[in-house]
């Protein structure tokens, strides 16, 4: 039987400092959990920038998911439309970079 492949859907962002706060408990307590519950979706794990490093963003987020198409699904797109995340944090973040890859066997 052939193993299933899986994907990390990397996102990196920045967001004015001032709305650190708010940022960080709008995606724990709302993104996160809306996205987790997409069918498909393997696993979250959010990271802060450790030092600063030119170029890099400051938050990142790997979506452990089942397939490469599954960011652009209707079904995440409507969990990443419910809470506060769209109307209060997608319009402050900057610098985005959004990578999808493929695990190697």
């Amino acid at each position: 039987m052939k193993e299933k492949t899986e994907y990390m859907w990397l996102v990196q962002l920045d967001i004015p400092e001032e709305l650190d706060d708010e940022f960080n408990r709008i995606y724990n307590t709302e993104h996160v959990p809306f996205i987790a519950k997409v069918p498909g979706v393997l696993g979250v794990q959010r990271y802060v920038l450790e030092r600063p490093n030119a170029g890099v963003q400051r938050y990142a987020t790997v979506y452990r998911v089942d397939s490469p198409d599954l960011p652009q699904t209707p079904e995440w797109k409507a969990a990443s439309a419910q809470g506060d995340w769209a109307s209060k944090i997608r319009p402050h973040t900057s610098n985005a970079s959004l990578s999808m890859f493929r695990a190697i066997p």
